[in-house]
């Protein structure tokens, strides 16, 4: 790094550090003339800082916000605290944050020491939160592996348990990381079975960059797949149900992590959900109290029929 470059991060680092400083006390701190300060600011602004200067009393050098967000300088301290917090907001329930957080703290790892990172891991594991904690905990190592192999279009290879508890080896294509704010899932492009996957993270282990990259396919919407082959994909009978009330009533009553629901007119909407049993699929379509008919298939219009009939017999004793 040359001189010049090394004083104008240092002229970076004071300006983030304090909210004014006079020209004066920038040049005794930098050890160069004030001239030399005010072609550093330039410098500065040509990279996109937007540096303020103001005369008289209290008037000085002021680092401010731009249109965009110029890089920012971290010490050591400040980058384990950030990369602490990205981790936990990576691994949060609040809608958004989960998965910006875990763009940031890809970034912000890629550049990190060795040495801090340890820091880091350290920290991480040491902290309890008293918070609502994730249905299904994910290893941070396995978040940032898979985001920046889906970053950098890069080959992984992994050991995965599936619903049915079998175990397998894939050698996947990552694509996307899909969060429902409890759960994380990836989405890829399975080399052996040369097809598209979702695989939820908290099945996954030993999972392993291979260095090597791959082109981009045409691959299909990452959260459409996603949501399909969580609410009807692994079950054996998948109901189509017409609801008497709009979609946005419906969407209060149930997670779209759970159902997928379509618009069907003005005072209606068709809820598509799945389960292996019929009878236990109705009671679920019922819990909301919602005047609803079953579309398709028979087998869950006959467990609405059965389940009808039984809960008639309760009422009348």
């Amino acid at each position: 790094m040359s001189r010049t470059t090394s004083r104008v991060l240092q002229l970076l680092g004071l300006l983030q550090s304090r909210r004014v400083w006079s020209g004066e006390e920038l040049s005794e701190r930098l050890g160069v003339t004030p001239r030399s300060v005010r072609r550093d600011v330039e410098r500065l602004r040509d990279l996109g800082y937007p540096v303020h200067a103001s005369t008289g009393h209290g008037g000085g050098y002021q680092l401010g916000a731009g249109a965009a967000l110029p890089p920012l300088l971290l010490d050591s301290d400040e980058a384990v605290a950030m990369a602490v917090c990205l981790r936990l907001a990576a691994g949060g329930s609040v809608t958004g944050v989960g998965e910006a957080a875990l763009r940031a703290l890809t970034k912000l790892d890629q550049v990190m020491p060795a040495r801090l990172r340890s820091q880091v891991a350290a920290v991480h594991d040491a902290t309890v939160t008293l918070t609502l904690e994730a249905e299904s905990p994910v290893d941070p190592e396995i978040l940032m592996t898979l985001a920046r192999a889906c970053r950098d279009r890069e080959h992984v290879d992994t050991d995965y348990v599936d619903r049915a508890g079998a175990p397998s080896s894939r050698r996947l294509e990552p694509y996307q990381l899909v969060t429902t704010g409890r759960r994380w899932y990836l989405f890829a492009y399975d080399r052996d079975r040369q097809d598209w996957r979702s695989l939820r993270l908290d099945r996954m282990a030993q999972v392993r960059a291979r260095g090597t990259t791959f082109t981009a396919r045409d691959a299909p919407d990452a959260a459409a797949y996603v949501r399909r082959a969580i609410t009807t994909s692994p079950y054996r009978h998948v109901a189509r149900v017409r609801y008497q009330a709009p979609k946005s009533v419906m969407d209060q009553h149930f997670s779209p992590t759970s159902v997928t629901i379509e618009e069907d007119g003005p005072d209606t909407c068709v809820v598509v959900a799945g389960a292996d049993d019929p009878q236990t699929l109705v009671l679920y379509l019922a819990m909301p109290g919602v005047a609803f008919e079953v579309l398709e298939p028979a087998a869950v219009a006959a467990g609405a029929l059965a389940m009808s009939a039984l809960l008639a017999a309760a009422g009348s004793r």
